[in-house]
């Protein structure tokens, strides 16, 4: 019975690792990759800068540049679009910062 165990131990992290992506500056760049064209189609540009671990959790900061650094809106586009696709990839960010 013990080697069942194990067995099902191995099959869920290899299930984990198959349908999670790790929390890297790279793995966050490919993901904001799939929402700058949206952003730059409205003359914006979304610079990653770094996830940082603070001591609530990790943190990712991100520059918004072009259209979008005296637009009325980016505080929006920050919350409600950066960070919630960000979270919908990994729910244990805490939040999206501009710097």
């Amino acid at each position: 019975m013990a080697g069942l165990d194990t067995y099902y131990e191995y099959l869920k992290r290899q299930h984990y690792l198959a349908t999670h992506m790790e929390l890297t500056d790279v793995n966050v760049n490919n993901v904001l990759n799939e929402i700058r064209p949206y952003i730059e189609a409205d003359g914006g540009y979304l610079e990653f800068v770094s996830v940082d671990y603070l001591e609530e959790g990790p943190v990712v900061f991100v520059k918004l540049l072009g259209a979008c650094e005296s637009c009325a809106m980016s505080s929006m586009t920050l919350k409600q679009g950066i960070e919630t696709h960000l979270q919908n990839k990994w729910p244990e960010i805490k939040q999206v910062i501009q710097v």
